[in-house]
């Protein structure tokens, strides 16, 4: 029978090591303006208590959050930054396509993600985007071909983001949305009665969100998701 070593318990004390300071760095740089020095090399690993190696892993996995830039030459050193949303949004996009996710199964997280959405909309009580809402809403009867409704769709949702502060949501909406416009799929708002369809839809449920009722919001959501659904099976199915 082997007997365990101080060895053997080496990689696991570095790896709980490396991962404490990177949640102290993380910490740090959340903690103050995007583009702040944070120090440089040695500055850091002194103030993280830890040696070079480790804070030269600790950085490399906070690059990849986007959380850290580190800078060389003069005036250098490591400067806290955020994560880009377009670049997050394209990253897991193609985490979906390796997975072999599809444009199905994007459409109903799209429109899940929706019917939480548009009623928290509802009950939004700044008065400008409300305003906002309702001059978007005049454009509907113009958005006769898909480009334009590709547009109208940014337009909606980036007040709704706006009107509902839920990060995750957001992310999650725009991943979708992202992933969705990738796939090769058959329009489902087709012609002349598509196009019908999908002006009635926005309008009505513009008027629910401006009218700030978010159960008449929460019934035309879900009332389009089943009907978005059923028009992408079809559009499926047809080849």
């Amino acid at each position: 029978m082997s007997v365990a070593t101080a060895d053997d318990d080496a990689p696991l004390h570095r790896r709980h090591l490396a991962a404490k300071a990177t949640e102290q760095l993380r910490d740090i740089i959340l903690a103050q303006p995007p583009q702040t020095q944070i120090g440089a090399l040695p500055d850091i690993a002194k103030l993280l208590g830890v040696g070079i190696a480790t804070v030269q892993q600790v950085a490399r996995v906070l690059e990849h959050e986007g959380l850290l830039e580190v800078r060389r030459g003069p005036g250098g050193g490591y400067f806290g930054t955020r994560p880009d949303v377009a670049a997050l949004e394209r990253s897991v996009a193609a985490y979906l396509r390796v997975r072999g996710s599809d444009a199905y199964e994007a459409l109903e997280m799209m429109t899940l993600l929706d019917c939480e959405l548009m009623p928290a909309a509802a009950t939004c009580d700044d008065a400008a985007l409300h305003r906002a809402l309702a001059t978007l809403a005049k454009r509907v009867d113009q958005c006769a071909d898909g480009g334009a409704r590709l547009l109208f769709e940014d337009d909606l949702h980036d007040i709704l983001f706006r009107m509902v502060d839920r990060p995750l949501i957001e992310l999650l909406a725009r991943v979708s949305m992202r992933y969705y416009r990738s796939a090769p799929i058959a329009p489902i708002f087709d012609g002349a009665e598509g196009f019908a369809a999908w002006r009635q839809w926005r309008s009505g449920i513009i008027d629910a969100i401006v009218r700030r009722d978010p159960e008449l919001a929460r019934f035309e959501a879900e009332r389009h998701r089943r009907s978005l659904l059923q028009r992408l099976r079809q559009a499926i199915a047809a080849g």
